[in-house]
């Protein structure tokens, strides 16, 4: 006879969920992406700042909700969903956890590849994430033309380069606060970047 209840626990989690910098919390949900970008920490590391960011499982919403409370949120200028994947790529976990946050009027911020519309088709991303109380968003722009993006990111899914631009687009037409950043690397034109970036009407950091 099977044991259900065997069959039915959840395997013990190891790994950080939540982790401090620069007086923010971020929220490392997945280890799942949908580019495989050569810049990577991820391909030379298990972390940053001292932190495991390898998860033995994703954690549950009710997981990272208990991470969550056991600091006190009101000390970070925002909470962030970042970590070592993309977090859209739970998209339904980032709405949840949005919306949760919001209630306690916290200040949320989604770091993001831009790809949630491929990865969630059929899907408003940006109205969703305006509902759930999203206040900004920070998008890997990359590079300055959809060849080059190709090249470095090397994206799991076609028209990924349009895509990042659309997400950005609709965010600011949405009224959420809408950064683009490009990774600092030889081949890179900055200038071009930052004057897509700006012409969407988002600001533009290279990290």
């Amino acid at each position: 006879m099977k044991d259900n209840n065997k069959e039915n626990t959840i395997p013990m989690f190891e790994g950080t969920i939540s982790y401090e910098a620069f007086g923010n919390l971020y929220l490392n949900i997945t280890n799942q992406c949908s580019a495989k970008c050569t810049f990577c920490i991820r391909e030379g590391c298990d972390g940053v700042y001292g932190y495991n960011l390898r998860l033995s499982r994703e954690p549950t919403e009710q997981e990272i909700i208990s991470d969550l409370e056991k600091h006190d949120l009101n000390n970070y200028k925002e909470v962030v969903f970042t970590g070592f994947g993309e977090p859209t790529c739970r998209f339904d976990t980032v709405l949840h956890i949005t919306k949760w946050l919001n209630k306690k009027r916290i200040h949320v911020r989604l770091d993001t590849n831009g790809h949630a519309a491929l990865m969630n088709p059929g899907r408003n991303i940006i109205s969703e994430l305006k509902v759930a109380g999203l206040d900004a968003v920070s998008v890997s722009l990359n590079a300055e033309s959809e060849e080059i993006y190709n090249n470095i990111c090397k994206p799991t899914y076609k028209n990924s380069y349009q895509a990042v631009l659309d997400f950005a687009k609709e965010a600011v037409k949405a009224g959420i606060k809408t950064r683009m950043t490009v990774v600092g690397q030889d081949g890179i034109d900055i200038d071009k970047c930052e004057k897509i970036a700006t012409d969407i009407g988002a600001t533009f950091r290279v990290r």
